[in-house]
């Protein structure tokens, strides 16, 4: 009887023992977030609000100056809301600059072709540098990071009197040659990166099936490393949709060839700069960079996330 007894209490005292075990492994569980009291959370919370309203204040005040009249631009005290709204200058600086949606295009045309440039040299070449131990591989990357260290404005003298050897003045190759050159070495340093996340074993595994380098690049890493190549298209996109100015100015001196900025330049008279107008004009420029933002979003968030959780 003694025995069956003991028998029936060892579970129970098994139980007991391991029941502050269940405890502690649920409370270790419970999200980080919750361990906040409130006014930790409160100041978390006013902390982001503070940055999205340094980041988006200068948008929103752009945006509305757009929506004001020129004369209420410099009235005392200043409005920050617009008394009267207007969109005339969304429809005015087509009149003040009329080869400005020729600069628009020109703009999308010359970040499209820089980009297509940009990723056909950069996909084998950070494959190279992902995969390959060749000597002298650690020095050319070096030599990577060295050249973002140098503005173009730096470079000028050197670049203009090459293009003018090669015979690329006053075209669109002026500005497409030194904007790819300035970006594929940060891109070859992204795309690098991403693509040494990609195992080994499943190049090794294409090979002893027969495939070539070629093909397992491909095959085989080009739909793995996509939303890699995606992020650098964008980034990409945009750095060459920015940096346009200092090189149309120039490489060159025909109106039919000229890029946004220097439609935007156009607005700075001698007596006055027509600031609403400018503005209006500058969100009408970006909106082929946030058309293309819009459309590749979900790529982008999975590229820039990507190899962040440890399969």
């Amino acid at each position: 009887m003694s025995v069956e007894t003991s028998k029936a209490s060892l579970p129970a005292a098994e139980a007991t023992a391991t029941a502050p075990k269940a405890k502690i492994r649920v409370a270790s569980a419970k999200p980080m977030i919750d361990r906040y009291k409130w006014y930790e959370v409160a100041a978390i919370y006013a902390g982001i609000a503070v940055f999205l309203f340094f980041v988006l204040a200068p948008f929103i005040e752009g945006f509305l100056v757009s929506l004001k009249p020129l004369s209420q631009l410099f009235s005392r005290p200043y409005n920050f809301i617009p008394k009267v709204w207007s969109f005339d200058a969304y429809f005015t600086m087509w009149q003040s600059v009329p080869a400005l949606g020729l600069h628009i295009f020109n703009s999308f045309f010359i970040s499209s072709v820089v980009t297509l440039i940009v990723v056909v040299i950069v996909v084998p070449a950070a494959y190279a540098f992902a995969r390959f131990n060749f000597s002298g591989s650690g020095l050319m990357l070096a030599g990577f990071l060295a050249v973002n260290m140098f503005s173009g404005a730096v470079l000028l003298i050197p670049l203009f009197r090459l293009m003018r050897s090669m015979g690329l003045l006053n075209t669109y190759w002026a500005m497409i040659v030194p904007g790819a050159a300035f970006l594929i070495p940060s891109s070859i340093w992204l795309l690098r990166t991403y693509m040494l996340r990609i195992p080994r074993e499943l190049d090794e595994a294409a090979w002893v099936d027969g495939a070539s380098r070629l093909y397992t690049l491909r095959r085989v890493i080009l739909p793995l490393a996509m939303p890699g190549i995606v992020v650098v298209a964008i980034m990409t996109f945009i750095g060459a949709y920015a940096q346009q100015f200092i090189f149309a100015l120039t490489f060159n001196s025909k109106t039919e060839f000229m890029p946004l900025p220097i439609g935007l330049f156009a607005f700075f008279g001698k007596q006055e700069v027509i600031w609403n107008e400018l503005m209006a004009a500058s969100f009408v420029g970006i909106l082929p960079v946030m058309i293309v933002i819009v459309f590749l979003q979900r790529y982008l968030v999975a590229g820039l996330t990507a190899g962040a959780v440890k399969q």
